[in-house]
């Protein structure tokens, strides 16, 4: 048995959630899951459809995107997760998908306002876009480059990728992120519920206002906050 085993099972029992939730067609998608202590992570295999894989199939790399384990060539995402591994050390799970609505904003170039108590829930800010990536930046390492094209974002509006665990790339798609694979497999479902509730918002009321500062701090502060009464204790 591979020593990576514990790995490449949560890599694919998170990957296999993603048609589940209605997140990915075909193969419009990725999940990784890292071990910190081997410094590799597992990915699913480029181009093969979901009903094709198994936890074999699950490919180890190292944080330079180079295989370390695995006999199928890597998502060609591989250098964007890892980049963001080396970058945000408090990642476990990385999440890739081109879901409907949440790829519809990225298109647009544009934030998803933070109009509901839905959204608050979760975070207290819009969802960051990322403008589109520069022609010289697309000309280099695509992949290695989109990792900074996020991360840049996120220096540039101040945010904290542990506070906000999902992110819009400019005239691409989505990626989310969390503590494991399975976190980070919620944020996507999340994003994409938030995306298509804000769309009907901005097309029933094109001057819909953002939720107001109170009602933000409250949703938020019940889940998340020191004295949160949200769930089980």
């Amino acid at each position: 048995m591979s020593k990576y085993q514990h790995l490449k099972e949560e890599a694919y029992l998170a990957n296999m959630q993603l048609p589940e939730l209605n997140l990915v067609l075909f193969t419009f998608g990725n999940v990784s899951a890292v071990d910190r202590k081997e410094g590799v992570f597992a990915i699913k295999p480029s181009g093969v459809p979901y009903p094709e894989l198994s936890v074999d199939t699950m490919v180890i790399v190292d944080f330079d995107g180079k295989i370390v384990e695995g006999h199928l060539r890597p998502s060609s995402d591989t250098n964007t997760h890892a980049v963001l591994y080396k970058n945000w050390q408090d990642i476990g799970g990385i999440v890739h998908t081109h879901s409907t609505y949440a790829t519809a904003w990225a298109q647009a170039q544009s934030p998803i306002p933070i109009f509901g108590t839905t959204h608050a829930d979760h975070l207290t800010v819009d969802i960051p876009c990322a403008p589109p990536m520069s022609d010289e930046m697309i000309r280099g390492d695509y992949e290695y480059e989109t990792g900074f094209q996020i991360i840049n974002q996120f220096i540039s509006q101040g945010l904290n990728y542990k506070e906000v665990e999902m992110v819009l790339v400019g005239n691409h798609a989505p990626f989310t992120w969390g503590k494991t694979a399975a976190k980070a497999v919620y944020n996507s479902a999340v994003l994409e519920s938030v995306a298509q509730m804000a769309l009907l918002t901005r097309q029933i009321n094109p001057l819909a206002p953002n939720l107001k500062p109170a009602l933000i701090q409250k949703h938020f502060e019940r889940k998340h906050g020191p004295d949160s009464y949200y769930g089980q204790s």
